[in-house]
């Protein structure tokens, strides 16, 4: 942990913070937005134990990174990595101040005799300390769902089911599939979880098609509403529903339909922008929808998790759909691996977990419970045996057997590593590849071949873990810049074939924030911005795109829920906080043909034993 300087102008820096905030705050701890929560909050309610005062800074810092509570024994081992900086920041700030924390049990009885728990600001409970917020949805959300568990399902034909099964997933490569919309047929909540690959969408297309037959007959067709958590994510589900029609029989295509729609859940649930996170749609206005489909569910957040149940209707069916191992949502709370941890048998425990408090919320594949509404596809059919392999040793958190897959491999085969230990070494080892990847985009593009220059975009990506910082976004997308100049003798900003990375939502182009795309030439010679498949690219002028990025190099963050022919992933210091099993993980299965990793074997092995760290409650309550 690192002590931050003494500048006044660091906006990490709480200025007015005195005793264990200021000395917290100095040694990087929590930062000043924590520390003015913590310090108002407490003035309110005439709070005056100054172990609660720090509890609260902490609690706040825990769901700005991601947790919907704070877990003691974790805050515990995050202080005492940060003692050495902490007594240095005690003689910086305040020589009276010391950070003792209590036993546990001690801490969390004086945490629920406080001031701030009486006047419902935070709350204890199973071992962990909530802000009341994130403790109502958690609760909400639990409360919900087993209200949705004990309303009976709509009544399915068995006869009708079982012909239709047998018609959509005819060959026996298709067993998961056909069990898994044989369970979900049958009950009102369903959570389709799986690997890239592994067919989640064609199992969709597939069940709204078995649910629209079982309606023939009714007095009305069964209205299905198709989200996802980000606009990027909707229109790859529309595009991958479309996609899937084309399969089945002529007979089923009509019955599902082309006009297929998909939109974020923000747009369904009707989010008043005016109201933070308050919708038109709940329990006073629900949904109209008898089937609501959500993809990507891994980033659904708490909070949107809570208002999405809210507004379905009592006998709406819900499919969440998603891979429970990649990464969670940006805001707080780890909502579909607290569903695949919870409804397993016993749960799922973490690495040196002893007793119920739930450190890290783990999707390991475990017995489901006989009431369980997880559905699990396992065969994966986007990649090979070699990145299968390395992404499941990463999953389960192996990294010897990572490691030995790498160091069996071969320079241009399916998986490779490039050890490198400092970035000078980083970029001597990846020029050749990223400048020749870069000349052949500018070369389709400078063609006027809006086809081949998206074909070139969507074959290989360079992924980093960082957006600032050496090994970061910004200093790679620079360096391939310089590259291209010096190859090209080209040295301003290179406009023709510079790819693209959409970074806010513009409906009326019908680009979403992770869109990406690439400059190119007209036949009249003007700059366009062509996106989209290269079957069918959108083309707009490149004066119309106002949110957008260079995308020689793009975040891992920012690949969540997109995959090209071959990946680059560059690996930060094995001391980086961000490097996780979740992040490596997400990023080599982006890949379909090969993936190289480049960094040390140090940063490897800390990536697979390092796992998010998000406190969360859920698993318990389902």
């Amino acid at each position: 942990m690192t002590t931050i300087e003494a500048d006044r102008y660091d906006r990490r820096l709480a200025l007015g913070a005195t005793g264990d905030l200021a000395t917290l705050n100095s040694a990087g701890v929590v930062e000043a937005a924590d520390v003015h929560v913590a310090t108002r909050l407490a003035q309110l309610v005439d709070e005056a134990d100054p172990l609660v005062r720090v509890t609260l800074a902490l609690v706040v810092r825990a769901a700005r990174e991601g947790s919907t509570s704070l877990d003691p024994e974790h805050a515990r081992e995050l202080l005492t990595e940060s003692g050495g900086a902490c007594e240095d920041a005690v003689t910086a700030s305040d020589p009276a101040a010391s950070i003792d924390l209590p036993p546990t049990e001690e801490w969390l009885q004086r945490v629920s005799s406080s001031a701030l728990a009486r006047t419902g600001v935070l709350c204890v409970e199973h071992a962990l300390v909530y802000l009341d917020r994130y403790h109502r949805e958690e609760v909400q959300v639990a409360e919900d769902l087993a209200r949705r568990a004990a309303t009976p399902a709509p009544t399915v034909d068995e006869a009708i089911l079982g012909a239709g099964l047998e018609r959509v997933f005819p060959s026996a490569t298709w067993t998961e599939q056909r069990e898994a919309v044989r369970t979900a047929a049958t009950r009102l909540t369903t959570v389709l979880v799986g690997g890239p690959g592994t067919g989640k969408t064609s199992t969709v297309a597939g069940l709204l098609t078995l649910l629209l037959e079982q309606a023939e007959g009714t007095d009305r067709r069964p209205r299905i509403a198709l989200a996802a958590p980000t606009g990027k994510a909707a229109a790859r589900l529309r595009e991958s529903v479309i996609e899937s029609l084309a399969r089945l029989s002529p007979g089923d295509r009509t019955r599902l339909g082309t006009d297929i729609e998909a939109v974020t859940v923000h747009r369904l649930l009707g989010w008043r922008p005016d109201s933070g996170n308050r919708f038109r749609r709940g329990r006073g206005n629900p949904l109209p929808h008898d089937i609501v489909v959500v993809d990507e569910a891994s980033m659904l957040s708490l909070t949107l998790t809570a208002r999405l149940l809210e507004a379905l209707r009592p006998h709406a069916r819900l499919v969440l759909v998603g891979d429970p191992d990649q990464l969670a949502s940006v805001e707080a709370g780890a909502v579909l691996a607290d569903l695949v941890a919870g409804y397993g048998e016993g749960g799922a425990r973490t690495c040196g977990e002893e007793g119920p408090t739930p450190r890290t919320v783990t999707a390991t594949h475990i017995p489901r419970r006989d009431d369980s509404p997880i559905a699990r596809l396992e065969t994966s059919h986007r990649f090979g045996a070699e990145i299968g392999s390395l992404a499941e040793a990463v999953r389960v958190g192996d990294p010897d057997t990572a490691l030995s897959i790498l160091d069996a491999a071969t320079p241009g085969g399916p998986v490779h590593h490039v050890p490198v230990d400092d970035v000078l070494e980083a970029d001597e080892a990846l020029r050749p590849r990223l400048l020749e990847h870069a000349l052949r985009m500018r070369r389709r593009a400078l063609d006027g071949e809006h086809a081949a220059a998206l074909h070139e975009l969507g074959a290989h990506r360079l992924l980093c873990a960082h957006r600032d910082g050496p090994w970061g976004v910004g200093p790679w997308n620079q360096r391939v810049e310089r590259w291209l100049g010096e190859a090209t003798d080209y040295h301003g900003r290179q406009q023709v074939g510079r790819p693209l990375l959409v970074t806010a939502n513009d409906r009326g182009l019908g680009l979403f924030n992770g869109d990406t795309g690439v400059l190119s030439l007209r036949q009249d010679g003007r700059v366009v911005g062509v996106f989209g498949e290269p079957n069918a690219p959108q083309v707009h002028a490149a004066t119309s795109l106002a949110d957008v990025d260079t995308a020689y190099a793009m975040t891992i963050h920012k690949s969540q829920g997109s995959q090209a022919t071959s990946v680059t992933v560059l690996l930060p210091d094995a001391d980086s906080r961000l490097l996780t099993r979740e992040l490596l993980y997400t990023a080599i299965t982006r890949a379909q043909r090969s993936v190289v990793l480049v960094g040390s074997r140090e940063a490897i092995r800390a990536a697979i034993t390092r796992r998010t760290q998000r406190a969360t409650g859920l698993r318990h309550r389902v």
